[in-house]
């Protein structure tokens, strides 16, 4: 019980005066000896029989749907893989290296606006690393322009990075 000086008024920390105020569950009805086994009276038996089957139906739809927002993160997540590669493997005098730029930025901040609200995809290492490469390929076309090639030092870590994202995406993280 609490001291004098809690905030608490004395009251609310009572025991209930009034039996009304206590709720009990009803008492068990007697099975007859004979459908003793066919009867089910506790917890377990309602989780163990149709309890459960009932909770993994409810669940089904909602493992199918993140199944499918799963299946759609890793496509879409290969495809800016693929667009990045070959947007960074163009020569600078290629004359479409600057819609390719345009087209792979505008697909990069689609991806991260749709999936950095995501928290089941913020602690995956294909997100992170992804993640880590977008912005470097990103960064490096606003700060020097569509034609500017990528030096090799950074264009050899964005390489590693999707990799490594790859690999991740195929093992399901």
């Amino acid at each position: 019980m609490r001291t004098a000086s809690s905030p608490v008024p004395a009251a609310v920390l009572a025991a209930p005066s009034s039996a009304a105020a206590v709720v009990k569950p009803p008492p068990r009805a007697a099975a007859p000896a004979a459908n003793a086994a066919a009867v089910s009276t506790g917890r377990r038996d309602v989780l163990a029989g149709t309890g459960l089957a009932a909770v993994l139906l409810a669940l089904g739809p909602a493992c199918g749907a993140a199944r499918a927002a799963d299946d759609e993160y890793v496509s879409e997540t290969k495809e800016v893989i693929g667009k990045v590669r070959s947007t960074i493997n163009k020569d600078k005098s290629d004359p479409d290296v600057a819609d390719a730029v345009a087209e792979l930025r505008e697909l990069s901040n689609s991806w991260v606006a749709k999936y950095r609200r995501e928290k089941s995809l913020l602690g995956r290492p294909s997100f992170r690393e992804m993640y880590s490469a977008l912005n470097a390929v990103s960064g490096h076309y606003i700060s020097f322009g569509p034609t500017a090639p990528i030096p090799a030092k950074r264009r050899a870590r964005i390489l590693e990075e999707m990799d490594t994202a790859e690999k991740a995406l195929l093992r399901g993280r």
